[in-house]
């Protein structure tokens, strides 16, 4: 029996689903919230608190995961300096851009918020996934632990409000909020289910993982081609998109590309896990 089923066996032995009845709650009222206090997300504050516990929960995880492998004390602390040293300087460096404009459409010649995209995922992508250390990390951790953080993704929320108030085009927002939506309600009873170790589990691991990729794929093309721009294809009837200030440009500059590289290096150790027990 691994980690992850003895985890389950203590603590959750109830079907995975029943974990929706306080995550179906949380989203309704945090979307309310959302709704009835337009300051709590025009301000930041919500954004800056959910990174503060996810950058916490990574570098946690990340150090717990370090102790159960083989590696030296000296090489597990310049591993984890390795990893949360460029994240974290991504973060204050995305921040910093964020809050002086540095995203706005028009502020340079070129857009900066494409390359915030996709730069991170096309230069972190191969570190992670080919990394040896990476994949020993990735060997020791919980399968859970990668899915079932993208909890935060049920901020995918306000979009759907913004919609609702006007500001945001249906076109963009619904798609996009509901998918992150849905992504954020099952990532923990789809880690649950996987910490049983069942076939059904793995299998719903998988769509998981590829639901959520293909979320934000869908977010990031539709976003590029109604965004006013040189490759604005999409002019909305009713509000134009407007998700290039503070705080709202954070989810595209910093949370979209985190995401996608979480659902990368969760199929990289579910498939080492798969050759392991193969072998």
């Amino acid at each position: 029996m691994n980690t992850d089923a003895v985890s389950v066996a203590m603590i959750a032995p109830r079907p995975a689903w029943i974990s929706l009845m306080w995550i179906v709650p949380f989203t309704m009222l945090l979307t309310w919230l959302i709704y009835a206090l337009p300051a709590l997300s025009e301000s930041g504050f919500l954004a800056l608190a959910v990174r503060l516990i996810a950058h916490g929960l990574i570098a946690l995880g990340l150090w717990l995961g370090l102790e159960k492998t083989a590696l030296t004390p000296g090489q597990r602390q310049a591993t984890w300096l390795a990893v949360m040293i460029p994240f974290t300087l991504w973060a204050a460096v995305t921040w910093t851009a964020a809050i002086n404009g540095a995203f706005r459409i028009g502020a340079y010649p070129l857009p900066l918020l494409p390359a915030a995209i996709l730069l991170p995922v096309v230069i972190g992508a191969p570190v992670l996934l080919l990394s040896t250390r990476v994949g020993l990390l990735l060997d020791t951790m919980p399968v859970t632990w990668l899915i079932a953080l993208q909890l935060y993704r049920v901020l995918g929320s306000q979009w759907l409000v913004y919609w609702l108030r006007g500001v945001l085009p249906g076109l963009w927002a619904v798609p996009a909020g509901t998918g992150d939506v849905l992504t954020g309600l099952f990532a923990v009873p789809v880690a649950i289910a996987l910490a049983a170790g069942t076939i059904e589990g793995q299998k719903g691991a998988i769509l998981w993982n590829i639901f959520g990729l293909a979320d934000l794929a869908v977010a990031i093309i539709l976003g590029m081609i109604m965004s006013p721009g040189p490759i604005q294809l999409i002019i909305p009837s009713g509000p134009s998109m407007g998700v290039d200030t503070f705080p709202n440009v954070l989810t595209p500059a910093f949370v979209v590309p985190g995401s996608i590289l979480l659902h990368a290096l969760s199929l990289r150790q579910m498939l080492r896990r798969n050759r392991a027990e193969t072998a």
